[in-house]
């Protein structure tokens, strides 16, 4: 068994049919390419084909909500895999940023009906970032890709027991 506290229970397989877009942030871009990497080798080794992932980057954080709505309303995707890394500074500006992101895409994903899964580092410095982008805290976006592909499975289990999901 895995020390990994986001180890699926058992071992998952995505649905053939799934579609997941990743959106990532270029601020911080030492950090969160390796998120990036992290996701695909996540989505990667649980069946999900490279034609299955549609990669989109965006200048920072903050721009994260705006491409996750846009993403959701086209209808193709199943789940979005948001990644970025605020790391503190010494101004209030980290505050902002981080509230904006995780409201602004929980908001994403409950006004849409879409799995959004928040892959954002919060940090108080660029070694607790490093260390959570592949280093001694494992990589955040291999996790992210996991929780992506589960809560594709949830939807489709509410389907298969005739529970509809809604999508805006």
């Amino acid at each position: 068994m895995s020390d990994d506290p986001n180890e699926p229970p058992e071992q998952i397989d995505a649905p053939a049919d799934a579609r997941f877009a990743i959106v990532w942030s270029r601020f911080n871009r030492t950090v969160v390419s390796k998120l990036l990497e992290g996701a695909k080798a996540g989505l990667a080794e649980h069946g999900v084909s490279e034609e299955a992932v549609y990669v989109a980057e965006v200048p920072g954080a903050w721009e994260l909500s705006y491409a996750a709505r846009q993403l959701a309303r086209s209808g193709r995707f199943d789940a979005i895999i948001a990644l970025g890394a605020v790391i503190r500074g010494g101004t209030p500006h980290f505050g902002y940023v981080c509230d904006g992101a995780s409201l602004g895409l929980l908001r994403v994903m409950l006004d849409t009906g879409l799995p959004v899964v928040f892959g954002v580092l919060t940090t108080d410095d660029e070694q607790q970032a490093l260390d959570r982008a592949g280093g001694s805290h494992g990589n955040k976006g291999h996790d992210a890709a996991l929780t992506a592909i589960e809560m594709v499975l949830f939807d489709r289990k509410l389907e298969e027991d005739g529970i509809p999901t809604q999508r805006a």
